[in-house]
């Protein structure tokens, strides 16, 4: 049995509860839930890590009690279930769904997508199942759509196909009803008015039939939707006019034609409205396509074609040229280059060798690879995009959650507004002293039914969804991935961006930045460095490291062995070299070496003054090169930060460095704040102080050591590494290891929040005039009067404009993508 929110006086739910170590915590809990208001007992097992509580609705929520065990430390166990729904027509339909879910006991949340068709229900699987789940949403009128998988199919198909045949059964049966209504030809044995309504019969009952299922539909579970609108006003005319039909005392003239033109107006708007609404989630369907049906995985030697269903992590798979790579993985064997742009937004193809990692989804371009599978179903870079894309559309920010309180209670205030409209022009003011020469019931009617159908709740539910579903799905296309709706907005606020230095700004790690062949030198730069890397390759020193790379960035290979090889710590390395004596370390070492160093000092504290690590080689006891060490910046930083200034957006660069490091690194970049010497448990704390005095903050980090930050800043953004996109702590993830994307999402951010305001503009402005109008408000000075017929497009016409101004939001390209510097 399952229990309804507000249907008894005592409830009693099971909480599964995570995090106990011992009884005693269990007493904890069962103490601090006993001293709640509302809550009448309360008893939690250690054993079974349940806790039943027994506790008054009306007084205490469960939501309420879930935050009071995770306030004592513990968390509370739920499961999130999502689903594909049809029968989702307007808003309303969505807003009432969610409503009539809370209601049951077990579900905690739900978000309910009327663009996508997509409901994301987050229960307590103690007490509620997922079929009962899916249950009690078939029970409240709306199909469940078994089998299809999010974002590989598309749910509006159906709804497009039925709309397609409706309307064009409508238009068929209303081109007649309109010429025989104004161009009436005498025909034996058959009236005009018996005629339209034989006509007008089939609109109605067939045509018009979604219509009156969802006003039914929706009286039943206690809510009113456009579906009620649209059905009471196209009623009226239908039920009027075969009165009149089959009583021809009654006064007034038949309308049939409005009755069958505004169902034929709405259904095509409808019909459009679904197309464009198809489009706005194209993005998210090609990524869906991206995913592989069957890999070629050697077995015993052969190459064998499987589902990519039963490809396990560690099976070798083979991709040829021009086949996508099935799953994510590392090269093996073979070299290629692979066009990732599909999934980083990188225009150029990507060179891959053994021990480089593939993303599943992206195309192999020329050679064979062989490729070690590490990441199967759920766990790929591709089902982690799709994931967290579909999850944000389900999420609402603070301006659609205020629209749709507004949308919650439209129908009722619409239906309000008709109904005294009518009367009022029926009983209170005669509208024949302003000219009009029909029947005053006729004068009434039209304009209940005009009211009713000009209003359009769809328009202001609509525009929001629509224009973040297309942000998102170009965010995915571009390599941003928005985690939350709530970032758009905050993204468009910001007034200061906060950077981590190390592994953001910078690589991460020491690299040789300025190299320097001292003068009288009778070595070529060539040779010193293959001394250098054939010397350092054996230090297992992260500086060793950096020389050995540089080299082989210069082409010079670390070839040969050196002899006598000694590792000072903390100073230097000393080795043999073909009968030469190689000395490579800090000061201290050629102190010890007894080397004198004076003739370098000056180039030594110039490359000190700019923050650099110095390291000074000999060659038998003479200074021949100074390396400069230093966590390289990374290339397009500097571009990122001008851009970030240009917007007007104040830069601060956050770092545990000594502040002199720290202060020439930001000198480099042209950022002129730093705040340095910061632990990793302060830079939250950082950021809390930022925000106290009025900045609103977002933080750009690796999700690692700055997560705290990444957490507490208003707007988290994490940087990943292509692979790595499973950071919890952003809001926004950029898939690219590109600071530049730090611009373009929140241009992307703006670009989506200035469509959402057009919209939400453009919705209310449309009711704010358009209602009135047909309420007859302006009918004493204008003498016009807005016919049912035409309501009902305009209606349909402001849905359609909602959704193709979101459309437009497709143009919109990466302002500091690489392909558009080049």
């Amino acid at each position: 049995m399952i229990y309804v929110a507000g249907v008894a006086d005592k409830a009693r739910e099971r909480i599964k509860v995570s995090g106990m170590r011992c009884a005693g915590c269990a007493a904890r809990i069962e103490d601090a839930l006993r001293e709640m208001e509302g809550v009448i007992d309360a008893k939690v097992n250690f054993a079974s890590s349940i806790a039943v509580v027994e506790y008054d609705p009306s007084a205490v929520s469960v939501k309420e009690i879930d935050d009071r065990i995770r306030s004592l430390g513990y968390d509370v166990v739920l499961e999130k279930l999502e689903l594909m729904v049809g029968e989702l027509h307007c808003v309303s339909c969505a807003l009432g769904l969610e409503r009539s879910l809370l209601m049951f006991r077990g579900i905690r949340e739900v978000r309910v997508d009327p663009v996508g068709g997509r409901v994301r229900v987050v229960y307590n699987p103690l007490e509620v199942s997922p079929r009962e789940i899916k249950r009690i949403i078939m029970d409240l009128g709306y199909e469940v759509r078994e089998g299809e998988v999010l974002g590989e199919e598309r749910p509006e198909e159906k709804e497009l196909s039925l709309y397609r045949k409706l309307l064009f059964l409508s238009i068929m049966l209303t081109i007649p009803v309109t010429f025989f209504t104004y161009f009436w030809v005498d025909l034996p044995l058959l009236s005009r008015e018996f005629l339209l309504f034989l006509l007008a019969t089939p609109v109605e009952v067939v045509c018009g039939f979604p219509f009156f299922y969802g006003m039914v539909r929706g009286i039943r579970h206690g809510q009113l939707t456009m579906d009620t609108l649209v059905a009471v006003g196209t009623g009226a005319a239908y039920v009027y006019s075969t009165a009149k039909t089959f009583i021809p005392v009654l006064p007034g003239e038949v309308f049939f034609d409005a009755a069958v033109l505004l169902i034929t107006f709405i259904l095509m708007g409808r019909f459009l409205e679904a197309k464009a609404r198809g489009k706005t989630s194209e993005a998210i369907r090609r990524l869906a396509e991206l995913q592989v049906k069957t890999a070629r995985v050697l077995r015993d030697g052969r190459e064998v074609e499987v589902p990519i269903e039963e490809v396990k992590r560690g099976d070798l798979v083979i991709v040829r040229p021009g086949e996508r790579v099935p799953l994510d993985g590392v090269v093996v064997e073979g070299e290629s280059w692979v066009d990732e742009s599909m999934i980083t937004g990188e225009p150029m193809p990507v060179g891959k060798k053994p021990g480089d990692e593939v993303i599943g989804g992206t195309i192999n371009r020329y050679g064979v690879l062989k490729v070690k599978v590490t990441r199967v179903g759920d766990e790929t870079v591709l089902a982690q995009i799709m994931r967290v894309v579909e999850g944000a559309m389900t999420t609402k920010p603070r301006v659609q959650k205020i629209a749709d309180r507004f949308a919650a209670y439209f129908v009722q205030i619409i239906i309000a507004v008709a109904t005294f409209a009518s009367l009022f022009w029926l009983f209170i003011v005669d509208p024949a002293q302003f000219g009009w020469t029909g029947a005053r019931i006729l004068f009434a009617l039209m304009v209940g039914i005009s009211t009713l159908v000009i209003a359009c709740p769809c328009a202001l539910g609509l525009a929001t969804p629509t224009a973040v579903m297309v942000g998102l799905g170009k965010g995915a296309e571009s390599g941003i991935l928005i985690r939350k709706g709530e970032a758009l907005e905050v993204a468009g606020k910001l007034t200061t961006v906060v950077f981590d230095k190390t592994g953001t700004l910078t690589i991460g790690r020491p690299e040789v930045v300025d190299f320097v062949l001292l003068d009288g030198v009778d070595i070529s730069e060539e040779e010193v460095l293959r001394i250098a890397a054939v010397v350092e390759k054996n230090s297992n020193h992260p500086i060793g490291d950096a020389i050995v790379r540089f080299a082989e960035s210069k082409g010079v290979m670390a070839e040969g062995d050196a002899e006598e090889f000694e590792v000072l710590p903390g100073l230097g390395v000393i080795a043999k070299l073909s009968g030469n004596r190689v000395v490579i370390g800090n000061r201290r070492i050629f102190e010890k070496e007894e080397i004198n160093l004076d003739g370098v000092k000056g180039k030594l504290e110039s490359l000190e003054k700019r923050a650099r690590t110095t390291v000074v080689m000999a060659v038998n006891g003479r200074p021949v090169a100074i390396f400069g060490i230093a966590d390289k910046i990374k290339e397009p930083a500097v571009e990122a930060i001008n851009a970030l200034r240009k917007m007007g957006i104040r830069v601060v660069m956050l770092t545990g460095d000594d502040r002199k490091t720290a202060e020439a690194i930001a000198k480099e970049l042209g950022i002129e704040e730093v705040i340095a010497e910061v632990l990793p448990q302060e830079k939250s704390m950082k950021i809390r102080e930022l925000q106290e005095r009025g900045e609103v903050v977002a933080m750009v980090g690796d999700g690692i050591n700055d997560a705290p930050a990444l957490v507490q800043a208003d707007l988290g953004i994490a940087i990943g590494s292509g692979t790595d996109i499973a950071i919890e702590s952003g809001d926004i993830i950029l898939i690219r290891d590109d600071l530049r994307d730090v611009i373009n999402a929140i241009e992307l951010s703006r670009a989506t929040m200035r469509k959402i305001k057009q919209n939400l503009a453009w919705a209310v402005c449309y009711n704010l005039f358009f209602v009135p109008f047909a309420a007859g408000l302006f009918f004493p000075i204008l003498h016009f009067l807005i016919r049912p017929e035409f309501a009902g497009l305009a209606m349909s016409m402001s849905s359609v404009s909602v959704v193709s101004n979101s459309l437009t939001l497709r143009r919109w390209r990466p302002p500091l993508s690489p392909s558009n510097r080049s």
